[in-house]
């Protein structure tokens, strides 16, 4: 699914229709069998993309269509590799793998200089090792979200976060991910995952989200079997 580019504010992309309920959790370890499972179950749901209305996208949607059986394998195979290697190379990143797809939260302040959406120059290297697995399994969009915690103005934090993903997605451009791929969004403070009234929350609300998701391609491949990798 192509997604539309600088996204300036929260939109529902898709809806899903699901036949089978179903609960979807977070984690780091291998989900390809689970997504065989799931998607042999639940062949009927249509996949897409739903923003989260109450912060971090792994707590509040499905990212990618389910895909059923050894097809679903063959893709969740795929996205634990890339995760594990983002996972072991790029410093300063949470991996997560939801349903068929890679979150990878960054720090902001590891990224960024307080207030700043100038990257870096020790996150530079990260984000260029990110490029270097991305451009490998490049058979995967990417949404780059931006958030910020509630300190100062509204309108500042949400022009910040927005300056924050389109940073991170110059950059991997840069590195040659291909632009067709990328689609920053920002979403200022209104999706925290944590307290704005302590530093220790505050930290983890200011931060970049890299959600990683299959394309059509990948799943035209798996499907034909021609996925090699």
């Amino acid at each position: 699914m192509n997604m539309p580019h600088n996204i300036s504010r929260p939109v529902v992309f898709c809806l899903i229709v699901a036949t089978t309920a179903m609960t979807w959790g977070c984690q780091t370890t291998t989900n390809a069998g689970r997504d065989a499972q799931i998607g042999a179950a639940a062949g009927g749901v249509l996949g897409g993309i739903i923003g989260s209305n109450s912060g971090s996208w792994a707590k509040g949607a499905i990212i990618g269509a389910v895909v059923g059986g050894a097809t679903g394998a063959i893709i969740g195979n795929y996205m634990d590799k890339q995760a594990s290697e983002i996972d072991q190379n790029v410093d300063g990143a949470k991996v997560e793998r939801v349903g068929e797809s890679i979150r990878v939260v960054f720090d902001a302040g590891i990224l960024f200089s307080t207030g700043s959406a100038t990257i870096t120059s020790v996150s530079r290297y990260n984000i260029e090792k990110l490029s270097r697995i991305l451009n490998k399994y490049n058979d995967t969009n990417l949404v780059i979200e931006g958030h910020t915690d509630s300190i100062g103005g509204e309108s500042e934090n949400q022009l910040l976060s927005e300056r924050r993903a389109e940073s991170v997605g110059i950059l991997l451009k840069t590195y040659g991910v291909a632009n067709s791929r990328i689609s920053p969004v920002g979403y200022g403070e209104t999706r925290p995952v944590a307290t704005n009234e302590t530093e220790a929350g505050r930290r983890l609300n200011r931060r970049v989200e890299v959600l990683i998701y299959p394309n059509n391609e990948l799943k035209r491949q798996a499907e034909s079997g021609e996925l090699k990798l």
